[in-house]
Formats: structure tokens, C-alpha cells, sequence
């Protein structure tokens, strides 16, 4: 099939090779502009250096609605368009362009957690359960009839950084079985459920102060659900820290945001009568490491209170 492809991140990334690998004829790629990345350095996104790779015509359109990225999708005739994590929203007429349409990845269970950041939201929020939903595109954000979903089971340990892998793996497989189903016309269209729909909104640095009221789970969450940005924060002494593995602590009368050093990092107590221990940090304009040597570092014996 012939197929364009629209997407930016790791997770696109890995959709896209495999429809290389399933072999169809991928005759564009659209991706957003380069950015700055590591340093301020500018650099592709994931799915562009996979284009350069397999030598794939690149397209990156600045707006979406100024004619010229609807006349090189028009230009290059695609059967169907497949986007996975774009981060942009195509207008009514580029949707209109392929005969066998517009599919989108989305890395959630739709009708949960449509919009920009729903693997983060999933662990912020607790759930138990997260997948992927293959679905037609329509104008509003993900609320496309489904072809077909994927689910998986998420463990208290993963962090988001870990579940965009997964979910990308899962999706990779989902988008090849649903391609098939369009080819055969086999495919079943199932309309969402818009009354029990939620959204997962893009993440911001206003997330990452915690609040060690809350409980020793919800802030376990946090934590794994901002990894790799913008990460949860926390003050130690006068030094505010990235936080990157926090595991549950025991029982602890200490109040809320007691820290306490130990031999495998940091006990903090939380809001619920239980702790956390940092055991990963990252100090502001440092470099990421075991919460144990940060202490080494500073000189602070197992069993020194930090505040």
C-alpha cells in the first residue's frame, strides 16, 4: 500500500519502521520542524532521521492550514495516510485526501485519555490498565470511529519512559493487524463512547513541585509519570532535585516531608502514615544519580534528617 506517514517522537518512530518492514511503499514523511534538543543543539525528530535512513521524501510543514502541506499530500497520492503522535491537527481537507483514509495510533483506550500526553496521565492518575486504539481520524482530536484496540496491563513499577516503549511495540503490531483488516475489507467501525470520554492534557513544569501531603502512592505516580519530562521536583535542604525512582517506604510517624537519609537513599514521609525512598535524583544543573551518592557527595550520614 501506498502510504504517508505523519509523526515525530520515538514512539513514531517505531510505528513507521515497522510499515517499512511490513513492506509497503511509504512515499512521504511529515514531521514537525527541527527543534532544540539536547543543549539547545537543533536537531531532526526521531521519524525524520528513520526517513533519511530509508531515503523517504521529508516534509515539514510549519501550519497546517496555509494550503501548502494539503498540496504536497495531494501531490504525492497516497492510499492512506497513517499518523502516529504528529502533534498536529489536520484540517477536514487533508483528512478528505486518501481513499482509504486517515489512521491514527493513539496510545490510550479510547474513548480515556484522548489528547497529547495520555501514557503520562494513565500513571499520574494510577490506572491499572492502559493500551493502544487504532482508529479513523476525524476533525476533533481523537474521536474517530475505532478499528480495533490493544490493551496492556500496566505494573506499579514502570515509569512513563518505559511505557512509551512498550505501548509503541504494542501499537507497531496493532497498526500492521489493522492495515490488513482495511485491505481485506474486514475491518469494523465502532463508533466512541464521547459521554465517557477524558482527556489527557499536555504536561507542564506546574506538575513537578510534590506535595508530600499526599499519599505515598500518588506521589510514587507523580514521579513516574514525569519521567523523562518535566519530571517530579523536590527540595532538599536549599537545593531543588529532579526525581527519576522513588520506591514504597513502611509505616513512619514522622510528618508529612520528614526526609531522612539512609543507606539506599532517601525516606520521606508522606501524607498517608507511609514513605517513600528516593533512590534516583537529579540536582538542579547536575547530573542524574543514585540518591545514596548524592548524599556520599554532600557528606550526610545514613540516619541525618535533611530538614
Amino acid at each position: 500500500m501506498r502510504i504517508v506517514f505523519m509523526g515525530t517522537p520515538p514512539f513514531a518512530r517505531t510505528i513507521l519502521e515497522r510499515l517499512i518492514a511490513d513492506g509497503h511503499e511509504i512515499c512521504g514523511v511529515f514531521t514537525q520542524p527541527d527543534k532544540p534538543r539536547n543543549r539547545g543543539k537543533v536537531t531532526p525528530s526521531p521519524v525524520k532521521e528513520c526517513a533519511a535512513e530509508h531515503n523517504i521524501p521529508v516534509y515539514q510543514p510549519v501550519k497546517m492550514r496555509d494550503g501548502t502541506a494539503l498540496a504536497d499530500l495531494r501531490a504525492l497520492q497516497p492510499d492512506m495516510v497513517v499518523v502516529a503522535a504528529y502533534g498536529r491537527i489536520l484540517p477536514a481537507e487533508m483528512l478528505a485526501v486518501p481513499p482509504m483514509g486517515c489512521i491514527n495510533v493513539h496510545a490510550s483506550i479510547l474513548p480515556k485519555y484522548r489528547g497529547a500526553a495520555p501514557i503520562n496521565w494513565v500513571l499520574l492518575n494510577g490506572e491499572q490498565e492502559t493500551g493502544v486504539t487504532i482508529m479513523h481520524m476525524a476533525e476533533e482530536c481523537d474521536t474517530g470511529d475505532m478499528i480495533l484496540v490493544k490493551k496492556l496491563p500496566i505494573s506499579p513499577e514502570i515509569n512513563a519512559e518505559d511505557l512509551f516503549v512498550a505501548l509503541a511495540e504494542i501499537g507497531s503490531d496493532a497498526i500492521s493487524e489493522a492495515i490488513g483488516l482495511i485491505q481485506n475489507g474486514t475491518a469494523i467501525r465502532t463508533p466512541q463512547d464521547h459521554e465517557n470520554a477524558t482527556y489527557a492534557p499536555m504536561l507542564s513544569r506546574e506538575l513537578s513541585p510534590i506535595d508530600w501531603n499526599r499519599t505515598s502512592r500518588q506521589i510514587l505516580d507523580q514521579i513516574r509519570g514525569l519521567i523523562p519530562w518535566p519530571c517530579a521536583t523536590a527540595m532538599l535542604g536549599e537545593q531543588t532535585v529532579k526525581l527519576y525512582r522513588a520506591e514504597q517506604g513502611s509505616a513512619t510517624g514522622e510528618p508529612a516531608g520528614k526526609m531522612k537519609a539512609t543507606k539506599r537513599g532517601i525516606e520521606v514521609a508522606c501524607g498517608n502514615g507511609q514513605s517513600i525512598l528516593i533512590t534516583e535524583l537529579q540536582p538542579d544543573g547536575g547530573k542524574r544519580m543514585a540518591a545514596n551518592a548524592y548524599c556520599n557527595g554532600k557528606r550526610i550520614a545514613a540516619g541525618t534528617y535533611l530538614n
